[in-house]
């Protein structure tokens, strides 16, 4: 199969959170199968200028935004049994940052994403490349369905090209007004509630659901909710209801070349999960030493590495600290809402060696916290399919998380009883809840035995990427056949 790999970013190249991780792995594992042959597009940020071997491919092409033709131009690279094509602009992508500054979003996002959606479809043509399949990812590749199924419709290039569109966030859609629907190019016929319109403007993300041929998210669990709770589906549960069978739940993995301990070269101490005792504690003293927490093997240490986000549901977690301060300590990492990163630097301070807080987000201090915590905390209010407590469980950190979207799909809660179990489960979403769930994990945490199989369970579970490429391997080939 030719497959397109359409997202706004991608591990190792660009990244701001999961979606990267997903992309990058998934375009990886896909690679390897048989008659294959995957082409990932990406945009060229700033930051992707820090990759060194970059060919550029000779010529430029016009892509129509609005009234204006804007030029585009490629670069690629050949990672592996990928080829990374990388889409250049100078107006739309040469600056600091992916999506935003520090006060919101960029005020062109709109512009910016109709033209990486019709550069992908022209870079195909561009470069010769005639896909099956058209993979998009998230509002920012949504409208590439719906160029396919509109204005390509009667383009030779495209006949054979079917998508799939993949939501990883059903929160963020992409809404625009009326004048980026006229600025995509779209003929005004199909500005109905059926098609594009969408509260008098137009959603990225909707389109996507609409026009492609078939729509899954990043976990079954998920995917059940989003149909039948408003509050998941963000307005989309009834479009979603109405694709049928044509839309699916699929459980992301993980990449686990990245995510192991026993080879990990941004933890101090390797281990294994025949023997991860000396290894994570040693781990948890340099992380102790390392965040200015106290020094103490038989404290529960508990690591949170997140997007400061209401949807993460860590403006409870201040209090939560305050509560327990004095049987837990506790290190969090994270950008973004401003008010969550006051109220954590304000805890921090108030509570040396109890509590620590790292205003960054970088992969080196991520791996050290999932290698060194004893607890892994996740009070999500929703999670399409979650990584960290997958990595969490990897590095034999049990995770506590809340009882929603991929967390179900993925970590077993420990009941007292069950022997299979390898975490704890928030009960109740609130600060009680969380506090309670943490108390409850650490009666636990003081019986070595009973927590050396919530341990062992973690580490020996698959998460990697074989199981999930297989399906996606599968649903492509059930879409070109239809």
């Amino acid at each position: 199969m030719n497959i397109v790999m359409a997202a706004s970013e991608a591990f190792p190249f660009c990244k701001t959170g999961g979606l990267a991780d997903v992309v990058g792995s998934l375009a990886k594992e896909l690679a390897k199968y048989k008659g294959n042959k995957v082409i990932l597009f990406l945009p060229h940020y700033r930051e992707v200028n820090r990759v060194s071997t970059l060919k550029v491919v000779p010529g430029t092409f016009l892509i129509p935004v609005g009234d204006r033709l804007e030029s585009a131009s490629l670069s690629y690279i050949h990672w592996g049994s990928v080829l990374v094509f990388f889409i250049s602009s100078t107006k739309y992508f040469d600056r600091a940052g992916f999506y935003r500054t520090a006060t919101g979003d960029f005020f062109d996002n709109d512009e910016r994403f109709i033209f990486y959606s019709r550069a992908v479809l022209e870079s195909c043509k561009f470069i010769g490349f005639r896909p099956d399949i058209i993979h998009a990812h998230d509002w920012q590749a949504g409208l590439i369905p719906a160029y396919i199924k509109t204005v390509y419709k009667t383009d030779a290039f495209f006949t054979r090209t079917r998508s799939l569109f993949t939501i990883h966030n059903m929160a963020y859609q992409g809404q625009y007004p009326y004048s980026s629907f006229v600025k995509a190019g779209f003929h005004t016929v199909d500005y109905v509630p059926e098609r594009f319109e969408y509260y008098g403007g137009i959603s990225f993300l909707k389109s996507g659901i609409v026009y492609a041929d078939f729509v899954n998210t990043v976990s079954p669990n998920y995917a059940k909710e989003v149909t039948v709770d408003e509050k998941m589906g963000f307005g989309m549960e009834g479009l979603l209801r109405q694709r049928g069978y044509t839309f699916k739940g699929i459980v992301n993995g993980l990449d686990i070349g990245v995510w192991d301990p026993e080879t990990d070269p941004l933890i101090p101490f390797a281990y294994e999960s025949s023997s991860p005792v000396k290894g994570k504690a040693s781990c948890k003293q340099f992380l102790q030493n390392m965040t200015g927490l106290e020094e103490n093997p038989l404290k529960p240490l508990v690591g949170v590495v997140s997007r400061m986000d209401y949807q993460k549901g860590l403006d409870l977690l201040p209090g939560v600290i305050e509560k327990l301060k004095d049987k837990v300590q506790f290190v969090v990492v994270g950008t973004g809402d401003a008010g969550m990163e006051r109220a954590f630097a304000a805890v921090a301070k108030n509570n040396v060696g109890k509590a620590a807080y790292i205003d960054k987000v970088d992969e080196e201090t991520a791996h050290k916290i999932y290698a060194g915590a004893d607890m892994f905390l996740m009070p999500s209010r929703f999670e399409p399919c979650g990584l960290s407590q997958m990595i969490a469980m990897r590095y034999g950190t049990v995770p506590v998380v809340s009882r929603v979207g991929g967390l179900i799909d993925t970590v077993t809660g420990f009941d007292g009883r069950n022997s299979n179990a390898d975490g704890f489960f928030i009960l109740k979403f609130s600060e009680q809840g969380i506090s309670d769930a943490v108390t409850y994990a650490l009666k636990y945490f003081q019986d070595k035995r009973a927590w050396g199989i919530l341990v062992k369970n973690g580490m020996e579970k698959d998460f990697s990427w074989s199981i999930s490429a297989q399906r996606y391997q599968d649903l492509y080939k059930e879409i070109i056949s239809k």
